[in-house]
C-alpha cells in the first residue's frame, strides 16, 4: 500500500532519492543498499573518549549515507525519517544483542539530545524523530520498544563544528543530566543510547556518563551502557583495537 501511494503522489508532488537526486524515488535502490547493506557492525572512533559505551552504527557516513543524513537533518526531508529509522532499528537490535548477563525487557531508545537552539532553528528534533520511527519499526517486528527521552542538556554548549575530539570532550564535560523522574522511566528496561552519528564519541560518553549517574542497576555501570548510531566514520569500522 505505501509503494501505491508514493506512485501517485509522485504523480503530484516532486519526489527525489534522498541520496542521490534521482526521480520518483524517496530512497532508490542503490541509496538503500548504501544504508542498509553492510549491516549494523561495532564502532570505534580514534582517540576512543572515556566512558564511550560500545556502540553499534548501521553505516560508513559517506556519500549517499551523509546526503540522507543531512536532508533530514538540515534541510527538513521529514519523510527520510522512517528509512533512517530502519537502519538505526538495525543498530539497537545489534548493540541490545550485545547486552551482557541476557539482560531482559523493552529495549528503551534513549536520544541524545540536541541544542534547544538547534531544535528551534531547524523547526525540529532529528535524533528523536529517528528514534521514534526505530521504535516503530523494531514494535512492528515484534520486539517491544518505545523512545524515553530522559537527557536534556542543562547547561548551554558550543558549536561542535570544527572542534578537536580533545575540544568537543571539554566542550561537553558534564552538560548532560537525566530529567528529574527519568531514572524511573528507564527501570524494568534495556536502555540504548541513540544518535543520527557518532563522529568522536564525545556526546555518547557525556550521555552514558549522565546515565550511569543517576542508575543503580549493573546495566548502566560504566562500560556496559550500549549505544546505537544510523552512521559513524568509515575509519571507525576498520580499525580494531582490542
Amino acid at each position: 500500500m505505501r509503494g501505491w501511494w508514493r506512485e501517485v503522489a509522485g504523480l503530484v508532488l516532486p519526489v527525489a532519492c534522498g541520496g542521490c537526486g534521482r526521480p520518483r524515488a524517496l530512497l532508490c535502490a542503490e541509496c538503500e543498499q548504501a544504508l542498509y547493506g553492510a549491516g549494523p557492525r561495532r564502532a570505534r572512533p580514534w582517540p576512543e573518549p572515556p566512558g564511550l559505551p560500545l556502540v553499534h552504527a548501521a553505516a560508513p557516513y559517506e556519500d549517499a549515507v551523509r546526503a540522507v543524513l543531512l536532508g533530514h537533518k538540515e534541510r527538513g526531508a521529514l519523510e527520510l525519517a522512517w528509512a533512517l529509522g530502519g537502519a538505526l532499528a538495525g543498530a539497537v537490535r545489534s548493540s541490545a544483542a550485545a547486552s551482557p548477563g541476557g539482560a531482559a525487557g523493552p529495549l528503551l531508545l534513549v536520544p541524545v539530545p540536541s541544542a534547544r537552539s538547534a531544535v528551534r532553528a531547524r523547526g525540529h528534533d532529528p535524533v528523536r524523530r529517528i528514534a521514534r520511527a526505530a521504535a516503530s519499526r523494531l514494535r512492528s517486528a515484534g520486539v517491544p520498544a518505545r523512545v524515553s527521552a530522559v537527557l536534556r542538556q542543562w547547561r548551554a554548549v558550543s558549536d561542535q563544528a570544527g572542534l578537536s575530539a580533545p575540544e568537543r570532550a571539554a566542550n561537553l564535560a558534564g552538560a548532560l543530566e537525566v530529567v528529574v523522574g527519568g531514572g524511573r522511566l528507564l527501570e524494568g528496561g534495556r536502555a540504548v543510547l541513540v544518535d543520527d552519528v557518532m563522529t568522536t564519541g564525545a556526546s555518547l560518553a557525556e550521555a552514558a556518563r549522565a546515565l550511569s549517574a543517576v542508575a543503580e542497576r549493573p546495566i548502566f555501570a560504566s562500560g556496559q551502557v550500549r549505544a546505537a548510531v544510523v552512521a559513524a566514520p568509515s575509519l571507525s569500522f576498520v580499525i580494531n583495537r582490542n
